[in-house]
Formats: structure tokens, sequence, C-alpha cells
């Protein structure tokens, strides 16, 4: 095991918990419009506080690597999300390593594992995708994404790639937000169809051994 590996085994139960309270900063404003302003501004801080400590692991990892300038070339999506803070909302994306843990609770057979991964991607990419394009939207006078539920209907209704069109982004954040649910989506389509073409392959080549086997 490596050093970067190490640290992030050791990092990655406190950044999960990071992770969690930077969704309640971000989400609760979000959420509610009439919040204390009090109250919106220590979540502002403890959002950046989070973010902050996003940057120190990634730094960390930086400086444990073997060949720094590689792995900081590797990992250019966490150098972007660290450096430009117009897509620090996307360190949602850190919740992600939820993935890990439930992987070790699931069932060792490929098609528990991949029920337990999309179960898992489909309930973050709604509620995640909800709120950020809720974010995105309350403000636009023209906006017909108006509160939580219809971002919460939006967004179950693109993740799954129906579309029905009775609500749609239409500030150019919003969009961006639909274009990435879309994408998820249709990867979480394909690794479940994959999955089970793979599954049903092995089984069949299980059947042919074991006739193959079997004395006539």
């Amino acid at each position: 095991m490596t050093r970067v590996e190490r640290w992030e085994r050791r990092a990655e139960v406190p950044l999960l918990l990071l992770a969690v309270a930077f969704l309640v900063a971000y989400a609760w404003p979000v959420l509610d419009p009439r919040l204390d302003s009090d109250l919106r501004s220590f979540l502002t801080v403890a959002s950046w506080t989070v973010w902050g400590a996003f940057a120190v692991d990634f730094a960390a990892r930086v400086w444990l690597a073997e060949r720094r300038v590689a792995y900081a070339a590797r990992h250019w999506y966490d150098v972007a999300l660290i450096v430009l803070p117009m897509l620090r909302p996307l360190r949602l994306l850190r919740l992600l390593a939820f993935a890990r843990i439930l992987n070790r609770s699931a069932s060792s057979s490929l098609v528990g594992r991949v029920s337990t991964y999309v179960a898992g991607v489909a309930v973050l990419a709604v509620v995640l995708g909800a709120i950020a394009v809720l974010d995105a939207e309350q403000d636009s006078p023209e906006a017909n994404i108006a509160s939580f539920g219809d971002a919460l209907w939006w967004a179950s209704t693109t993740v799954t790639t129906v579309g029905y069109g009775d609500r749609f982004p239409v500030t150019t954040e919003g969009r961006f937000i639909a274009v990435t649910l879309m994408v998820v989506g249709i990867a979480v389509v394909g690794a479940v169809t994959g999955s089970i073409a793979t599954w049903m392959v092995g089984q069949v080549q299980r059947e042919n051994d074991e006739d193959a086997r079997s004395p006539e």
C-alpha cells in the first residue's frame, strides 16, 4: 500500500462526514430562502471551511505521491474543483464515497453489487441535482422550477432519461446540471445492462462447463 492509499484510507470517513456537513450547509439556504441572516452567514463560513478541508486533503495527497506532477495531472478534476470557486458546489460529489461503504455491505454477487451501486448513485444524483437546479433557477423570473418538489420531480424524470418536459431549466447553469444528470442516467443504464449481460454470459459458461464435466 502506497503512502497516498494509506492517507486516503484514514481520511475516508472524516471526508465523508465533512461532505455531509457541506451538503447541509449548502442545501439549507437553498431550501429555505427566508433563513435568518446570522444562520446563513454561519452556514456560508461552514461550507467554505469544509471546502478548505478538501483542499488540504488534496494537497496532502499530492505531497505524499511519488510523482506529484503526474498525480495532479491524473486528478485534474480535483484541481479544478478546488481552484475554481464557481465550481465549489460540485464538492457535493464527494458524497459518492458512500459507494465505498455500501460496497462493504453489498452482496458478494455481481447483481447485488450493481443493485447497490445503482440505487446509491440514483438517489444521490436525484437529490443533489434537485438542490443544485433549485439553487440555479429559483432567482430567475422565467423559472418554472420554483420549489424543491418541482426540482425533485424534474431531477427524477431527467436522471431516468424520461424527460416529460413539464419542468425544465431556463438558466445556463441549470442546463449544465441537466446535461450532467442525463449523462449520469445514461451511465447507470449502461452499467446495469453491461453487468446483467456479463452475469448471463457467466451463467451460460458455467452451465456449459458443468455439462462438459458430467458423464454421458
